[in-house]
């Protein structure tokens, strides 16, 4: 089920957000900050309980790593969700703003 699940990107100029579809009611998101041309700042990530388990967080931020790579752009994990997954995702670190 979890695949079936679509991740949408919602931005503009300055923000972003990674949001699933809605299932009874309810989505996870990811929220992003753009500071400047070069980095994006992960800020928030929420899953709720109805859809715990699914996988979706990560799908989440995995989604925000593939648009720091695309976009030339380097990742700041604010979020403390986000953060732990950059910690046990060493192959996301080329794109960690060190």
């Amino acid at each position: 089920m979890t695949e079936e699940i679509k991740i949408h990107l919602e931005e503009s100029d300055t923000k972003g957000r990674y949001f699933s579809d809605s299932v009874n009611g309810a989505f996870a998101e990811m929220t992003f900050t753009k500071a400047g041309e070069g980095l994006i700042i992960i800020d928030h990530t929420e899953v709720p309980q109805a859809l715990s388990g699914l996988g979706l967080g990560v799908r989440l931020v995995e989604s925000g790593v593939r648009f720091a790579r695309e976009s030339g752009r380097k990742i700041v994990p604010l979020c403390p969700y986000a953060a732990h997954q950059f910690r046990k995702h060493a192959e996301w670190h080329d794109v960690l703003n060190r």
